[in-house]
């Protein structure tokens, strides 16, 4: 069985590394992406983002499942 504590710290180091890389990495304002801004509100769908980042973990768990 896995150790619980382990995992729990890796994802935490990933999610900060994926935050950090997030400041620079201008995802979620690509091509394709809707923005719909009113008055007051605005509509935000990433439809594009969505697409990318979609295919980016379909390969790596495929990689994973590969490895494993």
């Amino acid at each position: 069985m896995m150790n619980v504590p382990k995992t729990i710290m890796l994802l935490g180091v990933v999610l900060i590394i994926v935050g950090f890389l997030m400041q620079f990495i201008k995802l979620g304002r690509l091509p394709g992406d809707i923005v719909i801004k009113k008055e007051n509100a605005t509509f935000y769908f990433p439809i594009m983002t969505s697409i990318i980042l979609s295919v980016v973990l379909s390969l790596v768990f495929y990689m994973i499942g590969r490895f494993r």
